[in-house]
């Protein structure tokens, strides 16, 4: 090692005794900086053991005439300081005016030690500073790890080699620009404050310390995140989590805050991991992305969603104010709007609370509902919206599948509505899936909407925008997932009702009498449940604030409602054909009834159709009639709501009041007419319009007409329609007398 040379003009301080291989010394007659005359050989070697690599980095520090630079890590001031040999070195660069630059990670441990070592070099701080290495014009030094004051190195690099020296020199002076001086660090550190730093961290390592550091040096700690991070921070973190909720037991630290979404039995259980260690934790229904952790100095935020716990690989992290500030105004927010996780648990564990989730994307819908049918453990039960949904669901697989679930074990039971389709065909795809139940309502309910409810517990409802297509993925418009078993049930009742209709049917179709209190005790059975649903759903809406869910609640209660009014219409063609229908008479004016009825269906027509109204009425005073003002106002709604139907886009109802006759005549009627321009009343349906199911629209039953025809004949009058001769369109009109021969109890005779 006779090639590293010292400089003979500089001997501040004695080495310690070495033997014949310390690098360039001659034991009997060098000292460390007497000056060699030979031009050292390029090399690069390893010092091994304590006095190898001491005597070789007191003769590099000889060897060093104007500059150096050093980089070294936290523990390197203290070396540089607090080793005797080292710190005479840093006293001979002084004495011989050399400027020395030094990089290293200034703490409150090392603070000290930089402030000594400032009186003989140029100080700067970068953070996690690794490794320690010094170079000079001539000669590169390196150690890997330093053991701090009064600790030797006991393993050194060397090399004189010029291509490494300049390639130190390069990294040293990138190093440099990027590092804080001193002073500024060490008043921050003083202070209690720190530079503002925000980073991505993308080193497992890094972002595991960063995540210790967060939690351990807390004041306080809130964390917003799914599940899958809270088993994160359990697999890996919690005994820091854990230290700060001592410290809050203690009066040291303010607590810790978590905001999670709690949906199912493994979300309970990893809550409960932390409620039984005194965390405070909250539920909202969204977790937002992204996820973060926020304590009074510190924020990290991830946008992965650290399912199973799985660790993250980039992390944001920042003291920035600006950033603590924002997601602690974040954080607050949805504190106040979330449930406590105790009281959450508690009604997912006994099934009184509901979640809704919106599906808009019908392919999303259709892989959903797939997994939604494998997950059942019980029962699976289904409303088609129709046979052409029954068709569908065949051709897409879905029969297949809910057949494989049945044979395994699962309750499957499939409830189509008839829409008349070929019931031949129906049946014989029936027979190809033997292990489903089927049945057949013998009416469309023309819903447009189908139901699956899974287990009793959860609920699909699918929106079906176009039923005369072939595929979901054309049919499909949004989709509600509902999960709780309140909701749930409420469905499950639709549903039996009408299973128990269908069952009732099958085993009285062949008697008329019969058959017709199964119609009444049906209709009864189809009401019980509707209105709690529709509690429910608007008590739903009114929880949420999201526009786009309480715009598909309106679609539930909307479709709720049709479903009601199918109910009213069956109860009272029960009513009529068992010749109990009442009329409460009154005498009351029906230019008002008609006016009145028009200025509401003007003011809420709720839809896309751009629809004119109008009420003409010639006389000169109000006709005042006798009889069921509420039967009456149906029979207008009836044949207003009808002539909305048959309206594409956009057109004109025009409401019409006529008398004619003598006052106390036979001849003396009034009547009214609904003239619409719609597309007109089929050539085929018109000679039965007044009969009961005659309809072609996909959005009614065909009970009102009929029912509406029985109403008028049982006040004397009668009903009729026509298509406008002239223009398109079709004018709907009835007549009652006005002679007041109304008996006080009207008979219907079934027909």
């Amino acid at each position: 090692m006779s090639d590293i040379h010292s400089n003979d003009n500089h001997n501040s301080f004695p080495l310690s005794n070495s033997s014949d291989s310390s690098p360039g010394l001659n034991k009997n007659t060098a000292t460390p900086f007497a000056k060699h005359q030979q031009q050292p050989k390029e090399k690069t070697e390893i010092w091994y053991g304590e006095e190898k690599a001491m005597d070789g980095l007191v003769i590099t520090m000889s060897n060093v005439k104007k500059r150096a630079d050093v980089c070294g890590d936290s523990l390197s001031p203290s070396f540089s300081m607090g080793v005797e040999l080292i710190k005479n070195g840093y006293i001979d660069f002084k004495k011989r005016g050399v400027t020395i630059r030094f990089i290293t990670e200034i703490t409150k441990e090392n603070l000290g030690y930089c402030k000594e070592l400032m009186r003989y070099v140029d100080l700067r701080h970068i953070p996690e500073v690794k490794g320690n290495m010094a170079v000079s014009e001539t000669e590169y030094v390196a150690t890997a790890k330093l053991e701090g004051e009064s600790k030797p190195v006991t393993q050194t690099i060397y090399s004189n080699a010029k291509d490494i020296v300049e390639q130190h020199r390069y990294f040293f002076e990138n190093l440099w620009i990027n590092a804080i001086p001193a002073s500024q660090k060490i008043r921050g550190i003083e202070c209690g404050l720190e530079p503002v730093k925000t980073e991505v961290l993308e080193n497992e390592e890094e972002i595991s310390k960063r995540m210790t550091e967060l939690a351990k040096g807390s004041g306080y700690l809130r964390a917003c995140s799914t599940t899958g991070g809270m088993r994160l921070i359990y697999n890996r973190f919690f005994d820091v989590y854990k230290d700060a909720v001592q410290r809050h037991r203690e009066g040291r630290h303010k607590g810790v805050r978590w905001i999670t979404a709690i949906n199912n039995s493994m979300d309970i259980e990893m809550v409960k991991s932390f409620l039984s260690e005194g965390m405070d934790i909250r539920h909202v229904k969204s977790i937002p992305l992204p996820s973060f952790a926020l304590s009074d100095k510190l924020l990290n935020s991830t946008i992965e969603k650290m399912e199973g716990g799985r660790m993250v690989t980039s992390l944001l992290s920042s003291n920035d104010v600006l950033y603590l500030n924002h997601y602690d105004a974040i954080f607050n927010e949805l504190w106040k709007t979330g449930i406590d996780a105790k009281s959450r648990i508690n009604d997912i564990e006994e099934g009184h609370f509901i979640n809704v989730d919106v599906i808009p994307n019908p392919k999303e819908t259709i892989r959903f509902v797939a997994e939604l049918n494998k997950s059942a453990k019980e029962e699976i039960l289904i409303l088609l919206s129709s046979e052409n949904g029954f068709l569908r669901t065949e051709k897409s697989g879905g029969l297949n599948l809910l057949n494989g679930l049945a044979f395994k074990g699962t309750k499957v039971k499939v409830l189509i509505p008839s829409a008349f389709i070929d019931g031949g065909k129906i049946d014989q795809i029936k027979s190809k899936y033997r292990h489903i139940e089927f049945r057949s309502l013998q009416f469309s309910l023309q819903l447009v909407i189908g139901i699956t409810i899974i287990d009793r517990e959860k609920s699909m409802i699918f929106e079906i925008k176009d039923d005369t297509k072939d595929s979901f993925l054309h049919t499909l418009g949004l989709a509600i997932y509902i999960e709780g078993k309140s909701a749930a049930l409420s469905y499950v009742s639709i549903f039996e009702s009408l299973w128990k209709q269908t069952e009732m049917y099958q085993e009285l179709q062949t008697h008329d009498r019969i058959q017709k209190e199964f119609i009444n005790t049906a209709a009864h059975e189809l009401r019980t449940p509707i209105q709690p649903i529709l509690g429910l759903t608007e008590y739903v809406k009114s929880k949420t604030k999201d526009k786009e869910h309480k715009e598909l609640l309106d679609i539930v209660i909307k479709n709720t409602m049709k479903l009601k009014k199918l109910a009213d219409n069956i109860l009272d063609v029960s009513k009529i054909e068992s010749n109990s229908l009442n009329l409460n008479k009154e005498r009351f004016t029906i230019d008002s009834l008609v006016l009145d009825i028009v200025k509401e269906f003007g003011s809420k027509l709720a839809n896309d159709k751009k629809i004119e109204f109008e009420c003409i009425n010639p006389n000169d005073i109000p006709t005042i009639t006798y009889g069921d003002k509420n039967r009456i106002g149906q029979v207008i709604s009836n044949l207003i709501s009808n002539s909305i139907k048959f309206i594409s886009k956009e057109g004109l109802i025009s409401t019409s009041i006529e008398r004619s006759g003598n006052i106390g005549s036979e001849n003396n009627i009034v009547v009214v007419r609904v003239k619409d321009t719609g597309m007109g009343i089929d050539n085929e349906i018109l000679p039965k319009l007044f009969t009961k199911f005659t309809s072609k629209s996909f959005q009614g039953t065909g009970l009102g007409l009929y029912i509406s025809k029985r109403i008028v004949e049982a006040h004397g009058g009668r009903i009729w329609a026509e298509n406008n001769r002239d223009e398109k369109g079709a004018t709907f009109s009835f007549s009652l007398p006005l002679n007041g021969q109304i008996q006080d109890r009207f008979q219907i005779e079934n027909k």
